[in-house]
């Protein structure tokens, strides 16, 4: 016996209604303005009087149309034949069966060979490995999700650690500084100066309707490169495609946007091809009033729980953004806590290694911006918690290196606020190698984003102060890492424990084979975003990230140990990232910040229940 679903048909036959009197009336519409000819002759009946080159007629005057002649951009609601083909959505290429290929018109636009996704992808995988050039590869890989989604995702999926390199740090540090030369068409929304006032409107032309997801950047601190304005909009895309990756959250609800409000990168302006504003960065009220419109207009839009997260954005504008808006947005800055989240991982991750408990140690950071004090001040949260210390307490396990030194008491008035939790009373030093000698750390982490600045004499006394030293290179991208996992482990004779933000080749020392751990952000934000979807959190709260932290350190295994890691392989992401969602919802649920009820029994298998999977659908 048949069961209906009356209000399905009901609809599927309105909609076949709709479809049909749109396209009657936009026939009638295109009639009667293509009959009102002086001679009364219609357009439609002229034959041969509109020929262009070729003998194509041209009935709408599109050929014959100059650039400052208006037309009408006609298009179609389903795609079907040659625009199905282009479109990144539903293209399969040569997976469309010869069912498929007669339902959409599509013979004759493809050739005869049949393929499955899995020989595709062996092909891809083949082409992408003849590039010699890391760029090449990049920008192979952007042309793939241009044309093919679903084929880039599995790609991407199947073959993370060789993918990941390619789509996100070190290559796409090259990809960012040259994004103008290499820009093909707009893969998010670019929101600039010029739209001020009108930012919901901007929004509403974004052909998705329902967002969970928007990273955001201004492009003005774009990993350790700085300032590459409009440019920086590569970030907000590679995030958003680990997002669906690694963390299994649908493309069709990642919105990447820049937010343009100039540069002050000189040679950017002087450049022909740069594709952003042409003109010093907008400061002050300006700023601040574009971005609150900013804001409020995609709460308008789309809603009290979609994910805001801010990506590379000054120090300046990053704590005061984060500050103000996240008691009454649903915000995330990555490189404030996210990398705060992975680098925990490690170090509570590494006590095995080192021993003791987080508190038994002393920290010593070189580098005092977003990542610095948002790794600091986690750190902080974590031995509170653990040990019921006061915070203040705790912060003094912990110091900061700037660029003037290290940070003490007697340098309070002249810094930023958010440095003066992190000036202890201590004479100043100036160099380094002399806060090694001094404070005697026994882990050493860099967040500087300047290259080779853990020098063989810093390295060479981390090992002489402690049996295991943890040394952290967290710059991106790789040149701009404070030293290579070679360079730790032959200045250390072995003995350090190392991880770094860009991933590095295993090295050989002494007969034995080190591999490195890298303390990637990729780790985290994906998991982390997609735990907070599906328990539809409306805020972000402390606590979830040590739960995000604690959920990926327990996923270091024993063989992992013996190799020297402090993080898992990535071959694994998809299984962690359902790991950490599940910990981070469960956190929501018991924070009461969560609003999607009831709470599911098993966390684990929900969240894997949602991730998005790339595998080709059939189309009727």
């Amino acid at each position: 016996m048949f069961s209906f679903n009356k209000p399905i048909l009901l609809r599927k036959a309105l909609g076949l209604f709709l479809v049909g009197e749109r396209r009657r009336r936009r026939g009638i519409v295109m009639e009667s303005t293509l009959k009102e000819l002086s001679n009364g002759e219609s357009v439609l009946d002229i034959k041969d009087k509109c020929g262009v080159a070729g003998g194509v007629e041209d009935m709408y005057g599109e050929d014959r149309a100059t650039e400052d002649q208006t037309i009408t951009p006609w298009t179609f609601s389903v795609a079907s034949g040659y625009s199905l083909l282009r479109d990144p959505h539903y293209n399969k290429g040569l997976a469309f069966t010869e069912v498929e290929r007669d339902a959409h018109y599509l013979r004759g636009l493809l050739p005869p060979s049949v393929s499955s996704q899995q020989l595709q992808e062996k092909k891809v995988m083949h082409n992408l490995r003849q590039y010699q050039v890391p760029l090449q590869r990049y920008m192979a890989m952007m042309d793939l999700q241009e044309r093919n989604e679903r084929l880039f995702y599995k790609l991407l999926i199947d073959n993370v650690e060789e993918l990941l390199p390619v789509v996100y740090t070190p290559t796409v540090g090259e990809a960012y500084q040259k994004y103008g030369s290499i820009f093909r068409r707009p893969q998010g929304l670019f929101i600039s100066l010029k739209e001020k006032g009108k930012i919901l409107e901007v929004l509403k032309n974004w052909p998705e309707k329902s967002i969970h997801v928007i990273v955001v950047t201004d492009g003005e601190r774009i990993l350790g490169l700085g300032d590459l304005g409009c440019q920086g909009m590569g970030i907000p895309v590679g995030k958003l495609s680990l997002y669906t990756a690694l963390g299994g959250v649908r493309p069709s609800v990642c919105l990447p946007i820049t937010i343009d409000v100039g540069t002050n990168n000189q040679k950017l302006l002087d450049d022909e091809f740069y594709i952003g504003l042409k003109q010093k960065r907008a400061t002050g009220q300006e700023y601040a009033e574009l971005l609150e419109e900013f804001m409020s207009a995609v709460k308008q839009n789309y809603g009290e729980k979609v994910l805001i997260q801010f990506e590379d954005f000054a120090n300046h504008n990053a704590f005061e953004l984060l500050a103000k808006y996240c008691t009454t947005h649903l915000v995330f800055n990555d490189d404030i806590q996210g990398t705060a989240s992975v680098v925990l991982a490690g170090l509570i991750a590494s006590l095995k290694l080192l021993g003791g408990t987080l508190a038994d140690h002393t920290f010593l950071f070189l580098g005092a911006g977003e990542a610095g004090t948002g790794i600091a001040e986690l750190i902080a949260l974590e031995i509170t918690r653990k040990t019921s210390v006061p915070l203040e307490e705790a912060r003094k396990k912990i110091w900061l290196v700037d660029s003037k030194g290290l940070i003490v008491s007697s340098r309070v008035e002249s810094l930023q606020h958010f440095k003066k939790p992190w000036a202890h009373d201590h004479e100043p030093v100036k160099e380094l190698i002399d806060a090694v000698k001094a404070i005697k750390p026994t882990v050493l982490i860099g967040t500087s984003g300047v290259g080779k600045t853990f020098t063989k004499v810093v390295v060479e006394a981390m090992a002489s102060l402690n049996p295991k030293p943890l040394i952290m290179a967290l710059s991106n991208p790789t040149s701009q890492a404070e030293c290579t996992a070679e360079e730790a482990y032959t200045w250390s004779k072995g003995h350090a424990i190392f991880a770094s933000g860009s991933p590095f080749d295993p090295v050989e020392f002494e007969g034995r084979t080190f591999v490195s751990g890298q303390a990637n952000n990729a780790y985290v934000f994906p998991g982390f975003g997609l735990g907070i979807i599906m328990s539809g959190t409306i805020r972000v709260h402390d606590d979830m990230l040590l739960a995000a932290s604690e959920a990926l350190a327990s996923e270091v295994t024993e063989d992992d140990y013996l190799k020297g890691r402090i993080y898992p392989p990535f071959t694994n992401i998809r299984k962690i990232s359902a790991h950490i969602a599940a910990e981070v919802a469960a956190k929501a649920y018991e924070l009461g910040l969560a609003t999607c009820l009831p709470r599911p029994s098993d966390l684990v298998k929900y969240a894997e229940s949602c991730m998005y999977t790339p595998l080709y659908r059939s189309y009727r």
